[in-house]
């Protein structure tokens, strides 16, 4: 049984830290602290509360931080630690936008956004490979999964077609074939 956060304030002070360390790559993060550090959920539960997240509307990392909340501590919980999750990163974004505001206008500036940009898309990747070996408990097994992830990546990075029209399809497709399988 994994650990679980002995107080509301715990809940708090772990969101928001996971918030703050992860300016466009939480969800990286959010494993490492989660998972590893914390131990609040295991690897298997990770990807099950993640998965749930992403067919939610709004960010994956938000609705992740809701439902460990609830998990944990019911309604009073999932408000807590969304307040974790945005609270102070709501005002390093103001700051920060006051700050770019007078920045903008520098070259280095705007690349260093970028950099930012490319830094996320690795730490997601990364934690994407390190939750693989998770998959091997999944109804669809590793096979198919990445399969479907594979096409995913085709659909939205090659053939552009929008995000909402391939989570309809892979994403309903997906969980279609999942509960098939588990009534077997």
């Amino acid at each position: 049984m994994p650990n679980r956060p002995q107080s509301l304030a715990q809940l708090f002070i772990a969101f928001t830290r996971l918030a703050l360390q992860g300016f466009g790559g939480v969800l990286a993060v959010a494993q490492r602290e989660l998972v590893e550090r914390l131990g609040w959920l295991s690897k298997e539960e990770f990807v099950e509360t993640l998965a749930i997240a992403q067919v939610l509307p709004g960010p994956n990392v938000v609705n992740l931080s809701m439902m460990v909340g609830d998990r944990f501590f019911g309604l009073r919980g999932a408000v807590v630690a969304l307040a974790g999750m945005l609270l102070a990163p709501a005002v390093v974004v103001l700051g920060l936008a006051a700050i770019y505001g007078e920045l903008a206008r520098y070259p280095a500036a705007v690349s260093a956004l970028r950099g930012m940009g490319a830094v996320a898309a690795g730490l997601v990747l990364a934690t994407g490979i390190k939750l693989l070996p998770a998959l091997k408990t999944s109804p669809l097994g590793r096979p198919l999964a990445l399969g479907l992830a594979l096409l995913a990546f085709v659909a939205i990075g090659l053939l552009r077609w929008p995000l909402f029209h391939v989570l309809a399809l892979l994403g309903g497709g997906g969980m279609a074939l999942a509960w098939w399988r588990l009534r077997k």
